[in-house]
């Protein structure tokens, strides 16, 4: 565990030195450089001790289905800190809705331990009938800022990069530990549940497509979305879908307050903070 966290700094940090320099570069309206696009490694999991080892003449036989939800929508409040809403539990029930519709047998089910993350695959496991005993429960999902954005953010540049190698390497952690091509005595495709944040989904999309990581801040999810990836036995990875939400009623989409859809909302959810 200790070795995977201390590979995933060193990862973070050459991307985000990388990054940094690209996003000073667009600040003083310079090129960033060569656009010819990179060739794909096939090998970008060989650091979890988990993934099928190239070098060792293993070989991947089966694929692993990586489903990612937003958890709902939420407030804090000084007295009962952060809950869900009515509008929030009402998002993760058709998520968990949708979900069982596809009849998966899960593998295996992990969860940020933050509060709105929690409450929302509560939600999720009961129409999953999933026990909720066998449920992962980490900080490396927690919510948090993953790496500098290209376009810069408006952000304080101090703060934000202290909040970056604050929270930075934690989500590639996140990353390393559960996107690799699936083991060698793997014989069957495999299901993995994650319920997390838009930042930590954002970035290990990007991440798991070998896309620019700085790009995170241009995707956005709604509240209770579906992300749905594939890792394939050559190491090759497929996004089926991206913030799936059109199971939900219109008047039941959110994103957050200062970006909603334009769309007028039913009375009780017109406050969605």
């Amino acid at each position: 565990m200790h070795n995977l966290r201390f590979r995933s700094l060193i990862t973070f940090t050459s991307l985000w030195l990388i990054g940094r320099q690209r996003s000073s570069c667009v600040e003083e309206g310079t090129a960033i450089g060569d656009t010819k696009s990179q060739a794909w490694n096939n090998d970008w999991d060989q650091g979890n001790p988990m993934a099928a080892q190239v070098s060792e003449g293993q070989k991947s036989k089966a694929s692993r289905h990586i489903i990612m939800v937003r958890h709902g929508h939420y407030k804090k409040s000084k007295t009962s800190g952060e809950q869900l809403t009515d509008l929030g539990r009402q998002q993760a029930k058709w998520t968990g809705k949708r979900l069982r519709e596809w009849n998966i047998s899960w593998d295996q089910v992990v969860v940020s331990t933050m509060t709105r993350a929690q409450q929302t695959s509560e939600i999720i496991l009961k129409e999953l009938n999933f026990d909720s005993r066998s449920v992962i429960h980490t900080d490396e999902l927690r919510e948090g800022a993953p790496y500098l954005a290209d376009p810069p953010s408006k952000a304080r540049r101090q703060k934000l990069e202290e909040s970056i190698r604050r929270d930075g390497p934690r989500i590639e952690a996140a990353f390393r530990r559960y996107f690799y091509r699936a083991p060698p005595d793997q014989e069957r495709e495999s299901f993995l549940l994650i319920v997390c944040h838009s930042n930590v989904i954002r970035y290990v999309i990007l991440r798991a497509l070998q896309l620019p990581p700085e790009a995170w801040t241009r995707l956005s999810l709604n509240h209770g979305s579906i992300t749905w990836l594939t890792v394939h036995p050559t190491g090759y990875v497929s996004l089926r879908f991206m913030g799936d939400s059109g199971f939900m009623p219109v008047q039941q989409l959110s994103s957050r307050c200062s970006r909603d859809s334009g769309l007028k909302p039913a009375k009780e959810i017109q406050n969605r903070c």
